[in-house]
């Protein structure tokens, strides 16, 4: 039996929950395997882990939905859990208040739902790996081309982890790298500057977590995003911890990242070895450190292909081009 508390966030519980508790008295109609008692913004549900999980995202996709259009309905908590007892409704006939459907999607490959009820998923096999890996390891390294959904997947696995409370905030970062441009000479202060570095980031969070939510969470410290320097001197514990482009950093560097892993953190480690962009007279410390950690227990590397690139067809084919040059 699992007891799970789930909180609606920035949503108003009595337009969730519908007049006279409409939408609320259809959840509980629709989920008769669980028990469910809703205390104002929090709903507790009781049951088996494998249906608490299944209600979690229904409910999920449906706080989504409500946080892009500003209401729902029973019609709309019909569509989301319409593969209880019956069919969903087809995605082609019910326009866009099928977004609300979403959460019905089954399957090994689902990560969590996204901003407005979209699924992430993992897509490909290595996609797939990295998401066992997360599941029985603290440290891992995902090395692959552009475009393959290394650093996607890891922040979907972040979000996943704070939604089930399983981490208490997400801290991004990667190395500020002047590749072509010296920060002194970019207008603004510092966080202008650096933004652009990090704006990557920032878009795969937005796919994940509702604007007004992100906001919250980035105003409250739940979600950092930060380059590699502000590292320094740090404890990470309690944090799903990501360090992006790794191939920039030095061996000192990734060894200073690596030794701030507190007790209870998860740290992804990702990078693309064939796109380094130190300077000449500076080794890259990514394949050192993968050398060194080979041989550790609890550290798991997910290597990435072009088999995994997910981006518009011709990537594959712009990868495949350069690889052709090495």
């Amino acid at each position: 039996m699992l007891e799970r508390e789930i909180e609606l966030g920035d949503v108003d519980p009595r337009e969730f929950y519908g007049a006279a508790g409409a939408n609320l008295n259809e959840m509980v109609r629709l989920s008769p395997r669980v028990k469910i008692i809703a205390r104002g913004s929090v709903i507790k549900v009781l049951g088996d882990a494998g249906e608490v999980e299944r209600f979690e995202r229904r409910l999920g996709g449906l706080v989504d939905y409500f946080g892009k259009y500003h209401h729902i309905s029973p019609e709309v908590v019909r569509q989301a859990f319409g593969s209880v007892g019956g069919a969903g409704m087809d995605s082609s006939a019910a326009g866009e208040v099928a977004i609300a459907a979403k959460p019905a999607a089954s399957g090994d490959d689902v990560i969590l739902f996204g901003a407005g009820g979209s699924v992430i998923r993992a897509k490909t096999a290595n996609q797939r790996r990295l998401v066992e890996a997360a599941e029985s390891h603290d440290l891992m390294f995902a090395i692959g081309p552009a475009g393959s959904g290394k650093t996607y997947t890891a922040i979907a696995l972040a979000v996943k982890a704070l939604k089930e409370k399983q981490v208490k905030r997400i801290i991004l970062t990667r190395p500020a790298v002047e590749a072509g441009e010296k920060l002194g000479f970019l207008p603004g202060d510092m966080k202008e500057k650096l933004d652009p570095y990090l704006q990557p980031l920032y878009d795969a969070l937005g796919d994940m977590v509702p604007g007004a939510q992100l906001a919250k969470y980035l105003e409250e410290g739940t979600v950092q995003i930060a380059t590699l320097a502000f590292m320094r001197g740090r404890t990470l514990d309690g944090a799903f911890v990501i360090l992006d482009e790794a191939q920039n950093t030095t061996l000192s560097q990734i060894k200073m990242f690596l030794t701030r892993m507190g007790p209870s953190a998860k740290f992804i480690v990702t990078g693309d070895l064939t796109q380094i962009d130190l300077p000449r007279a500076t080794d890259s410390g990514l394949p050192r450190a993968l050398e060194l950690l080979q041989r550790v227990d609890g550290i798991a590397e997910i290597f990435f292909d072009e088999g995994d690139i997910v981006r518009h067809r011709l990537v594959k084919q712009i990868v495949k081009a350069f690889d052709n040059l090495q």
